[in-house]
């Protein structure tokens, strides 16, 4: 399955507890709300796991025998993986908590939890999945479609972004003004921009790298 396939699929969480009773009791809460869960028994177990890319997020508890909850969050930010993660602990600590909600976790909460608090925070979890994956297709669309210009409008698209005129543009780039028309044109048109708005909030979010150098 392709990641675009998996984050096009209904938000998954999972659930990741060597408790087998609260494994279960989480899913089923989980299930009485419509939201979809599979369970693990341990990080290794979740790491091997194919479902890890399909939208949603993490319920993981903090200690668990080999890899702890937030060895796993370190791992998986180290991997460029931003899955929200709502932790649970039955041993919780401010400094543990404080390290968690540093790191991007969504919530710490400590065991025994309310449902609605922990459907809270998956909900919130799944939203923040949701809206970042959105994000991502748009810049990777803006990437793909920068990829199609030119070098000299790539120069011009950067010029326009930074809200010369297209006399200054001609004079800075050594062309007409009739020539730096044409390559806005073309910028406007392969950029699928309706507006030099757009365009300007196109260039905004491309990486860095590409927007200084001209390479992903």
């Amino acid at each position: 399955m392709t990641s675009t396939a998996a984050s096009e699929e209904a938000p998954l969480v999972l659930i990741v507890d060597d408790d087998a009773e609260v494994r279960t009791a989480i899913s089923e809460l989980m299930l009485s709300v419509g939201i979809d869960s599979t369970c693990y028994g341990s990080t290794r177990e979740l790491l091997e796991s194919p479902l890890l890319d399909r939208a949603g997020c993490l319920v993981l508890d903090v200690r668990m025998p080999g890899s702890s909850g937030l060895d796993l969050q370190q791992h998986l930010a180290a991997a460029g993986i931003s899955k929200p993660i709502v932790f649970l602990t039955g041993h919780g600590d401010i400094p543990m908590s404080v390290q968690a909600m540093k790191a991007g976790a969504v919530d710490f909460l400590t065991k025994p939890v309310r449902d609605q608090t922990l459907l809270d925070a998956v909900v919130a979890g799944v939203e923040r999945d949701v809206a970042e994956r959105a994000s991502a297709r748009i810049i990777q669309q803006h990437v793909e479609r920068f990829a199609t210009l030119t070098p000299r409008e790539g120069q011009v698209m950067r010029e326009v972004a930074r809200g010369r005129l297209n006399k200054q543009i001609a004079y800075d780039l050594g062309i007409t003004e009739i020539t730096v028309k044409l390559h806005r044109s073309n910028v406007m048109r392969k950029m699928q921009a309706a507006s030099v708005g757009e365009l300007i909030r196109a260039w905004e979010k491309l990486p860095v790298a590409l927007r200084e150098n001209g390479v992903a």
